[in-house]
């Protein structure tokens, strides 16, 4: 077996412990949760969840820059005094700007329950920018170890204070969140315990430091606003759900998304292993990777769809309440396919390829047809299953994109498998919405079926390969 597979499988390990811990908790909070809490409350604890993933977004490139031009160093080999610089720049600044967000919109707001939200998010905001610095450096040196603790940490003190909070009988959202906040302190202290020299030590000189930060920030904000700009895809759409219909409306929405993403996050564990070990790859085994890992990733995405269906059943009787949004998870939840093929390939290939530029380009043609889109299905058509619709639609559209541009960088054939697995989209949102379930479910596994043996080969293919691959 050869050292790199080695190296992915043991990195792998950890975070693959630390991503079943992650989606462990989230099924349960979200099995939980809406159970004991109204509507509104689930909506607010929601809001803060939409608001949270933009305001980590306030580090201006630097992160991302040096994840970029440190991916695959050594730990030991870092200059530690431009990183101590750095990471107190980061402190300083998201303390200016949060605490003016905080303060603009509770002077203007006319909602105590979402001024709550703004400035508890803005807290948020002030732990976790300065800590991705060292989860970004702790990914692209390969210590995967320390940053798979810090998500334990983090996703372990949120859930135990979560269920204290619910046997006690507190049912206010603002306690949901106070316990994702302790969550977040606490990895914070193991962070910095884990990276002490990139926080305490001897600072690198005005000068130097403004050059690295410069530096940073050029590199960094073209993956920073590419990825800003994937979040607004998503964004503008549950942004204008929760403005043009209700708190309650967008608490169940966001519930299916919830359901739809929890594979998102094992998804997510191999991105962050994939990218360090990609940079250590010679360019021409790279086309044959590729192939290798998405046949690995298509093949039992499209089959895990099949659980939508008795996932509808089960989540229709465990939450009466939200019968509704669940008839919506039709719509959203080939959105996975789409989003793990974006997230762990197309993302981590072009990053890899230094080619973030043409990420930010794809996103923001792509937020275009969304800010368009979604104007016209919410406040033209007044249509919220065409503005769910819409989404998969922008995400499938952002993926396709994407990919074929990359297929052209790597000299690969991708457009049959597209065209495959666009219909087999069509194929299952259709009958899922138009169908009985039962009905439904049987029209969808002859798919499927029809889908392997149309893939026969590629899948002999794939075995023989990573048999191959695994023996070198």
């Amino acid at each position: 077996m050869n050292n790199t597979f080695k190296r992915f499988a043991r990195s792998f390990s950890y975070t693959f412990f630390a991503n079943v811990l992650s989606i462990v908790v989230s099924t349960i909070l979200i099995l939980i949760v809406p159970k004991f809490i109204g509507v509104e409350d689930y909506g607010y604890w929601q809001l803060y969840i939409f608001y949270s993933s933009y305001i980590s977004y306030m580090s201006l490139g630097l992160t991302d820059g040096a994840y970029l031009r440190y991916g695959g160093h050594d730990y030991k080999s870092l200059h530690k005094p431009v990183f101590v610089s750095q990471y107190w720049f980061l402190i300083a600044f998201d303390l200016v700007i949060n605490f003016l967000i905080a303060f603009l919109y509770g002077w203007f707001s006319t909602d105590p329950n979402k001024s709550i939200v703004v400035v508890l998010t803005c807290i948020t905001g002030v732990l976790v920018v300065p800590r991705s610095l060292l989860t970004f450096m702790l990914q692209s040196t390969g210590r995967i170890k320390e940053y798979s603790l810090i998500i334990i940490i983090e996703r372990a003190v949120y859930f135990i204070l979560v269920l204290i909070f619910l046997v006690c009988g507190i049912e206010k959202f603002s306690y949901l969140i106070y316990a994702d906040i302790g969550g977040k302190v606490l990895s914070v202290v193991y962070a910095v315990l884990a990276c002490k020299e990139l926080v305490v030590g001897k600072f690198e000189t005005i000068k130097a430091s403004l050059k690295e930060i410069r530096l940073n920030i050029s590199v960094g904000s073209k993956l920073l606003f590419a990825n800003f700009a994937s979040l607004l895809i998503m964004g503008i759409t549950r942004f204008s759900i929760e403005k043009h219909w209700s708190i309650g409306t967008f608490g169940k929405i966001s519930l299916t998304l919830s359901i739809s993403n929890m594979l998102m996050l094992f998804i997510n564990a191999v991105s962050v292993i994939l990218f360090p070990t990609l940079r250590r790859t010679s360019e021409d085994k790279l086309p044959t990777i590729y192939n290798m890992m998405r046949s690995m990733i298509m093949l039992p995405l499209l089959g895990l769809l099949i659980f939508y269906y008795p996932g509808k059943f089960l989540f229709s009787i465990w939450l009466p309440k939200y019968v509704e949004s669940f008839t919506y998870m039709a719509l959203l939840f080939p959105m996975c396919i789409y989003e793990s093929k974006m997230l762990l390939l197309i993302n981590t290939y072009l990053k890899t390829l230094r080619k973030e530029k043409y990420m930010l380009v794809v996103n923001l043609i792509t937020v275009g047809v969304s800010l368009l889109l979604t104007s016209i299905s919410v406040f033209v058509l007044n249509s919220l299953p065409l503005t769910i619709l819409t989404l998969l639609f922008l995400l499938a559209f952002r993926s396709i994109v994407a990919e074929l541009f990359l297929a052209r960088i790597l000299k690969v054939s991708v457009k049959k498998d597209i065209i495959l697995e666009t219909v087999m989209t069509i194929i299952f949102v259709a009958v899922s919405w138009y169908l009985s379930s039962m009905l439904a479910l049987m029209m969808y596994i002859v798919a499927y079926v029809i889908y392997l043996v149309i893939k026969k080969k590629d899948i002999s293919y794939l075995i023989q390969n990573i048999q191959s691959f695994i023996k070198a």
